[in-house]
C-alpha cells in the first residue's frame, strides 16, 4: 500500500500588546487555513506574540495538548470516551466551526456519471467489495480509493458514519494519505479517485458527490449541513488548558468574536454560531 509523505505546514505568525510570548498551536489540518488566517490578522494587534502552527492530525493536537507541549489543540472529531477522561480536569474544546465531510471524487469520475452514491455503496468501495466504476454505472476504470491516517479527524468521522465504526480498516483503500492538501492532490492528479475530504478543500478538479439517504440525494451544502440533513459533519474545536495563559486567551477569544467568525467563513467553513 503506497503511503504518501505527510505535508506538515509549518507557520510562524506573529501576534499583539498583550505581553511577549508564545501561543503554539497544532493538530487537525482541516482547521490550519482557519488558525492561521486569524493570526494575519490578530498579529497587528499584538506584534510581541510568536504563534506557531502546525498539522499532523487531530490525534497528535489532542495528545500535544494533554503532554502540554503545544497550548492549542486542533481537532475536527469528537473525543474519545478516553481522551474525555484524561482530558476533563486540564482542558476543554471551543467550538470554532462547522464542516462536512464530501465523499470527493476526480472530476473525470463526476463527468463519467458517478454523481451520487449511497452510503453502502461507499462503504463497499472501501472494504474492497466493488471495484470497477462500471459496477456503479461510470466509466470502465479501477476505483483508486484513498483512505487518510488513523490520526485524522476526518476519517475518523467519515470511517464512524460510512463504515460503522471510527476505526474500521479499509481493505479497498490503495493509498494512505494524511492533510487534506494531501487527499486533494491526490485525487485532482487521478482521473478515477475516490476519498474523503473536508468540504472546504473542493475544487473544479475535486467533485463533491451526493449521498442517498432515506431516497434523497443531498450534497454537503451549506443548506444541507445547517439542517443536519447531510449525513457526515462535524464541529471544528479547539482544546485549551484550563489555565491557558492570558495570550491564548486573547487568541481564542479573537477566534470567537464576529470578525473571527467571518475568518471562518471566508476560508470555506460555517461559523460555530
Amino acid at each position: 500500500m503506497l503511503r504518501l509523505a505527510t505535508i506538515t505546514l509549518l507557520l510562524s505568525l506573529c501576534l499583539p500588546t498583550l505581553a511577549t510570548g508564545q501561543i503554539r498551536a497544532a493538530g487537525s489540518t482541516t482547521l490550519l487555513p482557519i488558525i492561521a488566517e486569524a493570526a494575519k490578522v490578530f498579529r497587528k494587534q499584538h506584534p510581541d506574540i510568536t504563534l506557531t502552527v502546525s498539522g499532523g492530525g487531530s490525534g497528535v493536537g489532542i495528545t500535544s495538548l494533554k503532554q502540554r507541549k503545544i497550548e492549542i489543540g486542533m481537532s475536527s472529531r469528537p473525543l474519545t470516551k478516553k481522551e474525555q477522561t484524561q482530558l476533563q480536569h486540564i482542558a476543554h474544546e471551543i467550538p470554532i466551526a462547522v464542516d462536512a465531510v464530501a465523499i470527493a471524487v476526480s472530476k473525470a469520475v463526476y463527468q463519467g456519471g458517478i454523481k451520487e452514491l449511497t452510503i453502502q455503496q461507499v462503504a463497499d468501495i472501501y472494504r474492497g467489495k466493488i471495484r470497477n466504476w462500471s459496477e456503479l454505472g461510470g466509466a470502465d476504470s479501477p476505483i483508486l480509493v484513498i483512505d487518510k491516517e488513523s490520526s485524522r479527524g476526518t476519517r475518523h468521522v467519515f470511517a464512524k458514519v460510512v463504515l460503522g465504526d471510527e476505526r474500521a480498516r479499509a481493505p479497498g483503500a490503495t493509498i494512505i494519505t494524511g492533510s487534506n492538501n494531501e487527499e486533494q492532490s491526490a485525487i485532482s492528479n487521478s482521473d478515477k479517485a475516490i476519498g474523503m475530504l473536508s468540504n472546504a478543500w473542493l475544487n473544479d478538479k475535486v467533485r463533491a458527490i451526493a449521498l442517498i439517504q432515506d431516497n434523497l440525494s443531498r450534497l454537503p451544502s451549506t443548506e444541507n449541513i445547517i439542517s443536519g440533513r447531510y449525513p457526515i459533519q462535524r464541529t471544528l474545536n479547539i482544546l485549551i488548558h484550563n489555565d491557558s495563559s492570558t495570550q491564548t486567551r486573547a487568541f481564542v477569544d479573537f477566534l470567537q468574536s464576529e470578525q473571527g467568525q467571518q475568518i471562518v467563513q471566508q476560508v470555506g467553513y460555517l461559523p460555530a454560531h
